[in-house]
């Protein structure tokens, strides 16, 4: 058994793409030995803003030995007409490296093919390692850059590479740079180092102030700030992606207080918070009351020596935007909402879509839609009407120019300042949001109609306009967007039907003739793709879902069938995937698939006539399918009806012909089959499920 390291040595990474990136090597190094038969014990992770490198422990002396029988063409090919092997026998042979003499014949799935037993060594664990540089070329990442002549590209230029098996460099080549022995060290405080052993790559980078595992390296930035603000009486808000960003732009961490004027204290905690956190990478400090403290803490990259130079540097640039966010703060007080509200009609929303003003007018008349369906009170829906006439005032005021981090924070704040409704300013700022797929939610009732209705708007016009997502090309945020409405929606068990409440708001346009705002040729093809977005907004569905490990054919019944409504979706997939292994779950699916089948190939508009029943099973399927229609179910209890109905349906097949000459009792029964396919609807397209296996 031994050791193995690999290293690679770059240019500093960006912050956000380094543990991507070490997760990613990984997952490749454990295929490559997987793929190569070498068996190891353990794949240690090591990062820095410098370097990614693993350290595989317990690593045969060589690879597996592979014996395997492989089928080739069947044996009456395998022979011309003098009798000899084929030319396709011959290749065959040839191609697993073997002669004809190594040919076999055994029967396949009643036909006989032409067999051969392959036998490979295993090569020795240096020889296979070797082969880690296309471990390295392989690696793709979201940022890449070219450098020197190369054309090849890469997260940032490699400088050196180490590969070690114990104490042998094994040698592998990637560009001009060859595997060695030598790793560098802290760029300031460390030299160049040779590693002796695969195992003493963690000691040996410490004596050049590297501390090289990434969770060691958090572990200590954490209890250094736990330390400092134990010593001051403190709490310290370690925001964690703010930690994971920091540990990975250091490898040498020493962590330290910085202060700033009370005075800066006047601004809004999220205004100080963000000139720390999103522009400096500092931490903020509060009290036992989490009242904001004028202190920060942040991290050097490097050892306490000057720390005071350090943090009056420090202190001096967060002074700077502070200044200006102080500034800002009282400039844009000294107008008023509708002033900083007119400046949007000259603000463009999209080039083929108009204004912001013309899409907020848009928003407006869709969330008045909205807030009807989910019954708002008057009093609710005026507050809503305000929240949508206003909600992107702040994108003109001077914070917001600053500060783009603060847009709908700085809204509530200014709102609140300005005399409106706490309701309107709470939209206002929750209209943004989910900011992400699985971001927090609004909380408000008014800013989850402002955030649905801000974002259809946005999915309805940007389709007509012809700007839909392609591939992973999503330059208007799109899929966010229809995320954030299915995810809206679901939290809320909402079940809006989007392509009506689109079609309510398209006859509004439609209806004012300046189109609110939009060109002609986008306004007349609006109608064109509601069932886009409804289909794009089902995608999503499809993507949740997935991420939740649902079964593929349920996840698959419930969005390829009549279902339009995300919410129903979901309560669908629930309750599918409760019922799943119930006793009478395949037999019943297999009935209801039945009838849909036919009812699909086979529509009609007729209606049903009891009076052409022509015997019992016809009656009973009907009068139970009957109780179903107009009933108050939930999911499952409309789902385990149906499944209850398989009794009914397979006595209705057994005594019962459907496709008879007589047109009218043809159109009878498949209008009551159609009254069970109509329940069936409701809850999934019965006809994807694979129950098979059940």
């Amino acid at each position: 058994m031994a050791n193995f390291l690999l290293e690679i040595g770059l240019e500093e990474m960006p912050a956000q793409l380094v543990t991507p990136a070490i997760n990613q090597l990984v997952e490749r190094a454990a295929d490559f030995m997987k793929d190569n038969r070498l068996q190891y014990g353990e794949i240690k992770p090591f990062s820095t803003p410098r370097r990614l490198a693993v350290l595989i422990s317990d690593v045969a002396d060589k690879a597996d030995d592979l014996t395997k029988e492989v089928k080739g063409p069947a044996k009456k090919a395998a022979f011309d007409k003098e009798g000899n092997y084929s030319r396709a026998a011959q290749g065959f042979a040839r191609g697993q490296g073997l002669t004809t003499d190594d040919i076999t014949f055994k029967e396949f799935k009643g036909n006989e093919y032409i067999f051969v037993t392959k036998f490979e060594a295993g090569k020795p664990a240096a020889e296979v390692l070797a082969g880690m540089k296309d471990v390295i070329t392989s690696m793709t990442f979201t940022t890449t850059m070219k450098w020197s002549r190369h054309t090849f590209e890469y997260i940032r230029p490699i400088r050196w590479i180490v590969a070690l098996l114990d104490d042998v460099v094994v040698p592998l080549e990637v560009l001009d740079v060859k595997s060695g022995r030598q790793t560098r060290g802290h760029r300031f405080l460390g030299q160049s180092v040779d590693i002796a052993n695969a195992t003493d790559y963690v000691d040996d980078l410490a004596k050049v102030y590297v501390q090289a595992a990434a969770d060691e390296r958090k572990a200590n930035i954490v209890s250094q700030i736990d330390a400092l603000a134990s010593e001051n009486g403190w709490h310290v808000e370690k925001d964690d992606d703010l930690l994971e960003e920091v540990n990975n732009i250091v490898e040498y961490p020493t962590a330290f207080v910085g202060k700033f004027d009370p005075e800066y204290l006047e601004l809004p905690d999220e205004v100080l918070i963000t000139s720390m956190r999103e522009h400096q990478r500092f931490f903020h400090v509060v009290d036992e009351n989490g009242s904001l403290l004028p202190y920060f803490v942040s991290v050097r990259n490097g050892n306490a020596e000057h720390l005071d130079n350090v943090i009056a540097g420090n202190e001096k640039v967060l002074v700077a935007r502070l200044e200006d966010a102080k500034f800002f703060y009282h400039e844009d007080q000294k107008h008023d909402i509708a002033f900083y509200n007119d400046k949007l009609n000259v603000v463009s929303f999209h080039a083929k879509l108009g204004s912001v003003a013309s899409h907020t007018q848009r928003v407006k008349a869709l969330a008045a839609i909205i807030g009807s369906r989910v019954a708002l009170t008057d009093e609710q829906q005026q507050q809503l009407a305000r929240a949508a006439e206003i909600y992107k005032f702040d994108l003109m005021t001077g914070m917001v120019g600053e500060f783009d981090e603060l847009q709908g924070v700085m809204g509530e704040k200014y709102a609140l300042i300005f005399g409106e409704e706490a309701p309107v300013a709470q939209a206002i700022r929750e209209h943004y949001m989910p900011i992400s797929a699985d971001g927090e939610l609004p909380a408000s009732q008014l800013g989850k109609v402002l955030a649905l209705a801000d974002k259809l708007d946005s999915l309805l016009t940007f389709f007509a306009g012809d700007m839909m997502p392609s591939g992973s090309n999503d330059p208007y945020a799109l899929r966010r967007a229809a995320s954030g409405v299915v995810n809206i929606l679901h939290d809320n068990e909402w079940d809006l039907p989007i392509d009506a409440i689109l079609t309510d708001l398209i006859s509004e346009i439609n209806a004012e003739e300046s189109h609110f705002g939009l060109p002609e040729d986008v306004a007349a093809n609006l109608g064109n793709v509601v069932n886009d977005v409804v289909s794009f907004l089902t995608d999503r569905v499809v993507k949740a879902l997935q991420s939740q490990k649902v079964r593929y054919d349920i996840i698959n019944a419930v969005t390829t069938g009549e279902l339009t409504d995300t919410t129903q979706m979901f309560k669908s997939a629930v309750a599918l995937s409760a019922h799943i292994d119930d006793d009478n779950f395949r037999e019943g699916v297999e009935s209801l698939t039945r009838v849909m089948r036919l009812t699909t190939k086979n529509p009609t508009d007729a209606t049903v006539d009891s009076a052409l029943f022509e015997n019992t099973a016809e009656s009973q399927l009907y009068a139970e399918a009957s109780l179903l229609e107009g009933a108050e179910f939930t999911t499952d209890e409309l789902l385990k009806a149906l499944l209850g109905l398989q009794p009914a349906i397979a006595a209705y097949f057994d005594e019962t012909m459907v496709m008879v000459d007589d047109e009218a009792v043809k159109q009878n029964r498949l209008a009551s089959l159609q009254s069970v396919s109509n329940q069936a609807n409701k809850v999934a397209n019965f006809m994807a499920l694979d129950v098979k296996s059940n």
